[in-house]
């Protein structure tokens, strides 16, 4: 067969894939492109949960999640995919962001939930998510995804120079359906609005809440954005178009009186974990701490950092190299050896018992495929087994050696009274002691000067902003 030929029928095999996809979206009554059933769809969700959980991990505070549950069970019954069985989480990340995956799991960090002022703005924005669930945007960018990699097959049967070009187009491809389109972010706020409103909150605060976000990225200069805006495309008008949707649903509704539970929400944040919190290890002056399993290693100085619930990985900026630190699942040094060994297209060059720090010890020098090159420490400590990992090319291999070594022999146990004590920084709310300005009040609870501006954009406020005597304020305390 030409190619020509198969080219021309595999197109029209992808077309006709195309015309015969097309689902009713439960939001708008329109035919939308749908290459995965719903019951593909809540697949996909619960296989992706335990991802979530384990990288971010759940916030255990029972109070907060009952609240989530039932606001949401509560607007889940009342929006147009109320059959679906929503999942609602609170994770453990300083992070601001909230988000959906497919299938009706709904995550919030407690960074958000610090950041919200009172009951309006969490319910915006937890309708908000609930509308990327209703209306299937992650199941329609995913099909998207499929029909364009049925394009790209055709792309690299019919032209040799595309077929060079393989890898970086797939790559491509997932990078530009990583996030919602404008016109899905409008749709969700849209129903964000009609959802809350429907519940009986006001949905202005919705987009009050938009707008201290676009305050907080702007005041953070070179500092990172807050994640709910970077990963949720952000219109220059979307603060106006929320504020004139929320009026049109209050008519629509003909409803008045609608919640906001400033001072409830507020009550029941007090205490919440706010920024990083040390009792999950933290990096200071070029040492990880872990204050909970009483361990420390040095860090390669201008090395970038991520501590996750799962692991630690350490890396130079220009990628050639990384150290990944964990808990190995074995409960003894040769277990943990084996399981090393049993990886693929591993090739062990040496491997010999040592100690670290008085610490029983082994070391492996492995090979991975054609080009990788491991050094593997595991060390028993307190009846767990934490597993280095360095890894390079080989030919990179001699400059990183030292690098990696130098981390993985200083393992040792943390005694350092200042480093176990360490608490975390909570959310404390406070009554404001007298009329005045949020300048004022904060001063009169000892807020540092270079914290004022940051407290006072946590409030949604300005420091010239006036504030009455007997009203609440969050400050960050120990």
């Amino acid at each position: 067969m030409k190619t020509s030929t198969f080219v021309n029928i595999t197109i029209s095999v992808v077309l006709l894939l195309f015309v015969n996809s097309c689902a009713v979206n439960p939001v708008t009554g329109k035919r939308d492109l749908m290459l995965i059933s719903e019951e593909r769809e809540l697949a996909m969700g619960a296989e992706s949960d335990p991802g979530v959980i384990a990288y971010f991990g759940l916030y255990e505070d029972e109070k907060l999640q009952n609240f989530i549950n039932v606001k949401g069970k509560e607007m889940a019954a009342i929006s147009h995919r109320s059959h679906l069985d929503f999942k609602f989480r609170i994770l453990d990340s300083p992070v601001i962001n909230a988000f959906a995956v497919p299938g009706g799991y709904v995550y919030f960090t407690r960074g958000i939930l610090a950041h919200f002022n009172n009951e309006a703005e969490f319910a915006g924005v937890l309708g908000h998510e609930i509308g990327h669930v209703t209306a299937r945007h992650s199941a329609k960018q995913y099909s998207k995804q499929l029909f364009y990699q049925g394009l790209f097959v055709v792309g690299m049967v019919a032209s040799k120079e595309f077929r060079q070009f393989s890898d970086a187009a797939s790559q491509s491809l997932g990078l530009l359906f990583l996030k919602f389109s404008r016109e899905d972010e409008t749709e969700s706020d849209r129903l964000g609005v009609e959802y809350s409103t429907r519940v009986g909150y006001d949905a202005k605060e919705m987009a009050n809440f938009f707008k201290t976000l676009d305050r907080m990225g702007q005041q953070s200069g070179s500092e990172r954005v807050p994640d709910f805006l970077s990963t949720h495309p952000n219109p220059a008008d979307r603060f106006e178009n929320v504020g004139r949707l929320a009026r049109e649903w209050q008519t629509k509704l003909n409803v008045s009186n609608l919640k906001t539970n400033r001072n409830q929400y507020l009550t029941m944040i007090d205490g919440l974990v706010f920024g990083e919190d040390p009792r999950q290890g933290f990096f200071e002056n070029n040492v990880f701490y872990h204050p909970e399993l009483k361990f420390e290693f040095p860090v390669p100085a201008q090395w970038k950092t991520v501590n996750t619930p799962q692991q630690v990985q350490i890396a130079p900026e220009n990628g050639k190299a990384v150290i990944i630190f964990s808990l190995a699942k074995e409960k003894t040094l040769e277990a943990a050896a084996a399981a090393v060994q049993k990886m693929d297209s591993i090739k062990v060059l040496e491997s010999k018992k040592t100690t670290v720090n008085g610490l029983p010890a082994m070391t492996m020098l492995t090979d991975q495929g054609t080009n990788l090159r491991f050094l593997t420490y595991l060390i028993k400590y307190d009846n767990y087994i934490y597993k280095f990992y360095g890894v390079s090319s080989r030919q990179d291999y001699s400059s990183y050696a030292p690098v990696f070594i130098n981390t993985m022999k200083n393992f040792k146990k943390l005694t350092d009274p200042a480093k176990l004590n360490r608490k975390p920084d909570r959310v404390r709310v406070k009554t404001v002691k007298s009329n005045g300005t949020v300048e004022q009040a904060l001063k009169s609870y000892n807020v540092k000067s270079n914290m004022l501006e940051k407290t006072a954009l946590l409030n949604s406020m300005k420091l010239t902003d006036n504030v009455k005597k007997g009203s609440l304020i969050k400050i960050i305390a120990k």
